[in-house]
């Protein structure tokens, strides 16, 4: 406390000093850093009687090791009054398909308890993927015509050719693809080297996408006709297919789907195509799932739906469209989600607070402000609105733990394997979920009359593309 006020003491006295300084020089610009500043930022040091033991532990251990709170890991044991039946974890690897893993794993829940699918079952992910990036080519070639007038130099392009397409994606995306493809298992189309470690094979596809979008941009300010273009679109989607499928393997138009139940009876479909699977042994009505955002800036009122721009993957399929709610209601549609026995997709920014080997999802795991005696806080708007965090992992709730109906930590189904947390699954605690959930995906039946009125019949306030409620997980 001591060391507080004499800190705040003399950085008072140096500010005004400096302050006058400038003015009585009528000097406004940007200044360097002098001599005279370093000597007072030494000096912080030289007055902390604790710094050289607090330097030693963070050069020794590192910042996360050396402001750790173990007493936490006992505070967030893996125990909870709402527990859903559990499936072993999945593993997307060196890829970003969280989206789809956590959205096929939802589905999965299901069809196991109304199958009895063997324990280790699990749907492709590696065929949705396939359709997602030659979804995403297209949608990118769409754009780029659209955009073609506008120098490169403007934002909008400047986005488009920064990331053409990209592994990530929102709830409402995948719904595009499962409508119009459909789903099948793993067994039917298995992973590849390129689907489970996809850094190379998006290096190449970006750069023939820029590449593609010189040839289109060219086309528009050259007057090339409509049916030009078209024909133009076609002959790169040709190309992209024909990569695709060396790639990552060419998708069955129809297949066979063998199991036996957990009391070992023997079923078997013939030549199923992957649409007539998903509406067998899936059959949820997607347009019944919405997505339901908490994104607390100014700039988004609650009770509003929005839609991003330039944001999507299959062109003419289901558009991004979100529902902003208080943090309150936003939380309380989950906890009666898993109440009435459904799981939840939710995407959050997974960085912050995180012990990915323990599993541990906690705002106090980390005592950064006391290993520095500096304030890092902001607010969850503060954070959105000046770049410092935006959804970045999609993942799937599976339970929580509630105490006189009100949650304190939630069980979390990752899809980085089994190795991390309690074989694969996370542990979350309720603070964290508020400052670092953004988006919950919710049945409109759980919603309030007046919510699903918004939802249904309003209008929504496009935002910009890059935007971070349009951040892809």
């Amino acid at each position: 406390m001591v060391f507080k006020c004499l800190f705040f003491t003399i950085v008072n006295r140096y500010l005004k000093g400096y302050t006058r300084l400038k003015l009585e020089k009528g000097e406004n610009d940007m200044s360097e850093i002098t001599q005279e500043q370093l000597a007072y930022f030494k000096e912080a040091v030289a007055v902390s009687p604790k710094a050289d033991a607090l330097r030693n532990a963070v050069t020794t251990n590192g910042i996360l090791q050396a402001a750790r709170d173990n007493r936490r890991a006992g505070e967030l044991t893996p125990v909870f009054s709402v527990d859903l039946e559990s499936s072993p974890v999945a593993n997307q690897l060196q890829s970003g398909r969280c989206w789809m893993f956590a959205a096929l794993n939802t589905m999965r829940h299901d069809m196991k308890a109304l199958y009895g699918l063997p324990g280790d079952f699990e749907l492709s992910q590696s065929y949705t993927f396939f359709w997602d990036k030659l979804e995403k080519a297209n949608y990118f070639y769409n754009n780029i015509v659209a955009t073609a007038e506008q120098p490169t130099t403007d934002r909008e392009v400047a986005f488009l050719l920064q990331m053409p397409q990209q592994d990530g994606g929102q709830w409402d995306m995948m719904v595009g693809l499962i409508e119009k493809y459909g789903v099948v298992p793993q067994s039917a189309y298995p992973e590849s080297q390129a689907s489970s470690h996809s850094a190379d094979f998006n290096r190449l596809y970006n750069a023939k996408l820029r590449k593609d979008a010189i040839t289109l941009r060219r086309m528009v300010t050259e007057h090339a006709t409509e049916e030009q273009i078209a024909q133009q679109v076609a002959q790169f989607g040709r190309e992209n297919y024909h990569i695709l499928s060396l790639t990552f393997g060419e998708p069955p138009v129809t297949f066979n789907f063998s199991y036996r139940d957990k009391d070992n009876n023997f079923h078997s479909d013939a030549n199923i195509s992957p649409k007539d699977f998903y509406a067998k042994y899936i059959g949820w009505d997607l347009s019944e799932y919405v997505s339901i955002i908490n994104a607390p800036t100014a700039d988004k009122p609650f009770n509003q739906t929005y839609g991003v721009k330039m944001l999507g993957s299959v062109v003419g399929g289901r558009e991004v469209k979100h529902l902003n709610l208080d943090l309150s209601t936003f939380k309380d549609l989950a906890v009666k989600q898993l109440l009435a026995g459904e799981n939840v997709w939710f995407g959050v920014d997974m960085g912050p607070k995180l012990d990915r080997a323990a599993g541990l999802m906690d705002t106090k795991l980390y005592n950064e402000d006391d290993l520095f005696d500096v304030d890092f806080s902001m607010t969850k708007a503060e954070r959105l609105e000046f770049g410092d965090s935006l959804m970045t992992h999609a993942m799937v709730l599976t339970g929580v733990d509630l105490v006189d109906g009100k949650p304190t930590k939630w069980k979390v189904e990752n899809s980085w394997g089994d190795k991390n947390g309690h074989k694969g699954y996370f542990t979350m605690s309720d603070e964290w979920f508020d400052e670092f959930t953004y988006q919950v995906v919710i049945k409109k039946e759980h919603l309030p009359a007046e919510l699903r009125d918004i939802y249904e019949n309003t209008t929504p306030y496009e935002l910009a593309p890059w935007d971070p409620m349009g951040a892809l997980a």
